[in-house]
């Protein structure tokens, strides 16, 4: 794995290494392991001098606390920004980082295959806000160029797409962006800051659901933003003006997860990529849509860039009814039907991203099903496919 940058005072590690020792102090808390909870909305000065002053380390509960600075300080060092802020969710850290770098009449360039709540942020929100948004093919590239306009003042990406799995040019839309002075922000859950650094990619403002993969026992939710040093004033101003905060609990569990991401992620990645391939052989799959698989369109892109991939991806069924789709996910016995993914548990839900395409036609040819590969082991959880597949020839040939 690479190296990371360590703190002032020692080296840096490998990112299997910074995850267990980056933000923490064990020596300021009596040695106790793990920064502890702290909860608190007052913070008291000596002085007037002080209090005037914001001479302590904390000045009021929203503003920060030991639980949250840890957190923080542990992903500023695994994203390589400036600067970190922790929100309420994937979804809050998206419309901050939009709301931190836009304004009344300014232009901004979302990718078509953005996650859907991504797009009622730019349809509803920003665009009550006079700000207005064009969504463009994933696979523009350095041809994103022609979408600029004089008041273009940020990118959005994200890869792969959402659902649908498209990898995007990072590097080459990047330079189309820093030669024209436009600032790119990214979501980067699906892959965390250990398989993609999108600041090492010239990336401005990465974000990710840390609800996801960071937290990894889908019991929080939380959102991370991680700035280089040209934003990151931008973004923690925004996220203070808005009074954003999160509890010291979930800061706790985010960070307890973390620990064990590199471990996660290694048998997420392997597990899927097994389910991966048996899918691709089954007669009841026109096509898996999964960048790490040799035949996909996006592979050379993935492989160029990214060091893994984690336990997300979807399937692509030959033409059956809804009614056979049903009848394969009813009666699974190990994949949960849930809107997440990034836990210990495997999910599978059936999507149609149709609607939510404006810039790029989806037309996947039959029912699609995106699946996301827990710490299960693969046998079985081949063996709950297998069952539910069965399921779903005798619907469809009962119909």
């Amino acid at each position: 794995m690479s190296r990371q940058t360590g703190g002032a005072n020692r080296p840096a590690f490998a990112v299997e290494t910074e995850l267990v020792v980056a933000g923490r102090d064990p020596q300021r808390y009596d040695g106790f392991v793990n920064t502890p909870i702290v909860r608190g909305s007052t913070v008291l000065s000596p002085t007037v001098a002080d209090l005037e002053g914001h001479a302590g380390r904390y000045t009021y509960g929203r503003r920060g606390n030991p639980t949250l600075e840890g957190l923080e300080q542990a992903m500023c060092v695994l994203e390589g920004g400036a600067g970190v802020v922790l929100t309420p969710s994937g979804l809050s850290a998206v419309s901050i980082g939009l709301l931190s770098v836009l304004q009344a009449g300014d232009h901004l360039l979302m990718v078509d295959t953005c996650y859907h709540p991504t797009r009622r942020i730019c349809d509803v929100v920003l665009k009550r806000y006079g700000i207005e948004t064009t969504y463009y093919d994933p696979l523009a590239g350095a041809g994103i160029e022609q979408l600029i306009r004089p008041n273009t003042r940020a990118i959005f990406l994200e890869a792969p797409g959402s659902q649908s799995f498209e990898m995007q040019d990072i590097p080459a839309i990047v330079e189309v962006a820093q030669r024209r002075g436009i600032v790119t922000l990214m979501d980067n859950t699906w892959a965390t800051p250990l398989f993609f650094r999108p600041h090492d990619a010239g990336v401005d403002i990465s974000i990710q659901a840390g609800t996801k993969y960071i937290s990894g026992h889908s019991d929080i939710n939380i959102g991370i933003i991680s700035a280089n040093a040209a934003q990151f004033d931008r973004v923690k101003g925004t996220y203070g003006d808005l009074g954003l905060t999160i509890a010291p609990e979930d800061a706790f569990l985010a960070a307890r997860g973390l620990r064990t991401l590199a471990v996660r992620l290694a048998r997420h990645q392997q597990s899927a990529l097994t389910i991966a391939h048996w899918l691709a052989g089954r007669p009841e799959v026109a096509r898996v849509l999964h960048p790490g698989l040799p035949d996909d369109p996006g592979h050379a892109v993935w492989k160029r860039d990214f060091k893994g991939a984690s336990g997300l991806f979807s399937l692509i069924l030959k033409p059956v009814s809804k009614a056979s789709v049903a009848a394969m996910l009813d009666h699974l016995a190990l994949f949960g039907m849930g809107y997440s993914w990034g836990g210990f548990e495997s999910l599978i839900i059936p999507f149609d991203c149709r609607s939510s395409r404006t810039a790029t036609h989806w037309e996947p040819g039959g029912p699609t099903l995106r699946l996301h590969i827990g710490l299960e082991d693969p046998a079985d959880l081949i063996a709950d496919l297998e069952q539910g597949f069965a399921r779903l020839r005798a619907a469809d040939d009962a119909g």
